[in-house]
């Protein structure tokens, strides 16, 4: 998804298309990361988009900034001091309690007046829920560009984002420059970069900015909140080992076996696009570019392709082990280790050698 202003082009290409940036867009500078936060906790991808974000400031040499917002209170006050433990140099905080709930109207006004105020040249959010539909509503109204869903960012050798993103259904990555507009805008979804480690360091400079709304200039009204209990229930993209299984298996009820040894390893199970498409499997279960990235220690992948939609949601994974009756297979490409037999027989023996061998209190040995 991408707004009109942006330039999509190979980095060879670009001499041609590029411009002089507008003068008054000169201004800006620095990299900020929006902190996504609900109910009082952070979302983990802002945190891996600090680490990302650190990078890119290293290398344009300014600094790198997170952008909290919030109600008044502890929760959001801990999101500014957490910001600097993940290498803020300082933080934006819009905080009042007009923001206790996600509204769009809200948000974006209070975002997109911390930019027009401040002038950061790269903004960059999670690809959640909210943020991908915050993002798309600041870049409309600031008139930028934003490159969703990357899975890979860079700073050019004239300082430009090169956001780099699965295009043509996933057969190609292209990478996508904002040419002549700013800031230039990107959303990254949770788990495709690492997540960096936490330093405790002191609170540093904290910018407060008035949010400039009252109730009655807000449409949306929240009337009550209820947890969606069966997203809840996966954890795919946060666990340290996932079983997942393919069109090879063949049927749905083949699938079981899939489930079967994620439980005895106290992993989390899920699957390749098709299997949703075809009904058998939950569309919170899916892995892949229109899936969940995952980032997990071990990775079994039963009869999995491997196709390019859904290697850029595993490639992130310690170790890859695929089991495909294919030796073709894209998967084994990628994959650390390769077992080339019918997923169908091997998976109940994997499930029986792993039963006996460990115990409830064991298992966790197997993401060490």
């Amino acid at each position: 998804m991408s707004t009109a202003p942006k330039t999509a082009t190979s980095a060879s290409g670009r001499a041609a298309t590029k411009k002089e940036l507008p003068e008054h867009f000169k201004a800006y500078r620095h990299v900020w990361v929006f902190i996504e936060q609900e109910r009082g906790q952070v979302h983990p991808v802002s945190w891996e988009l600090m680490g990302a974000g650190r990078k890119l400031a290293d290398k344009l040499k300014v600094d790198l900034a997170a952008v909290v917002i919030g109600p008044e209170g502890e929760a959001t006050q801990n999101a500014a001091a957490e910001s600097f433990c993940y290498g803020a140099d300082l933080v934006y905080m819009v905080a009042d309690r007009l923001l206790a709930d996600y509204r769009n109207e809200s948000y974006t006004k209070a975002l997109t007046d911390v930019v027009n105020a401040y002038k950061p040249e790269i903004l960059l959010l999670g690809a959640t829920t909210l943020g991908r539909d915050l993002a798309g509503s600041v870049a409309t109204t600031l008139l930028t560009g934003l490159t969703a869903d990357c899975t890979e960012l860079d700073v050019d050798v004239d300082g430009s984002l090169a956001a780099t993103r699965p295009t043509f259904g996933g057969s190609l990555l292209c990478t996508i420059y904002t040419l002549n507009y700013r800031p230039q805008m990107a959303t990254v979804r949770p788990r495709v970069m690492p997540m960096p480690e936490r330093t405790v360091r002191p609170v540093g400079r904290i910018v407060s900015h008035p949010l400039g709304l009252v109730e009655d200039d807000i449409v949306t009204k929240v009337l009550s909140f209820m947890p969606d209990r069966e997203s809840a229930k996966s954890n795919l993209a946060y666990a340290d080992v996932v079983v997942a299984g393919g069109l090879g298996l063949g049927s749905p009820e083949n699938f079981q076996l899939v489930r079967q040894l994620a439980t005895v390893l106290g992993a989390e199970y899920g699957c390749s696009r098709p299997l949703v498409q075809k009904g058998w499997v939950t569309s919170d279960r899916q892995i892949g570019q229109t899936g969940k990235t995952i980032r997990p220690k071990l990775y079994i992948a039963a009869g999995i392709s491997g196709a390019i939609q859904h290697r850029v949601g595993v490639e992130g994974a310690d170790l890859i082990v695929a089991i495909n009756t294919d030796r073709n297979a894209p998967i084994f490409e990628f994959a650390h280790m390769g077992i080339i037999t019918d997923a169908i027989r091997l998976l109940p023996a994997l499930t029986a050698a792993f039963r006996a061998r460990l115990s409830p209190h064991s298992r966790d040995r197997i993401a060490s």
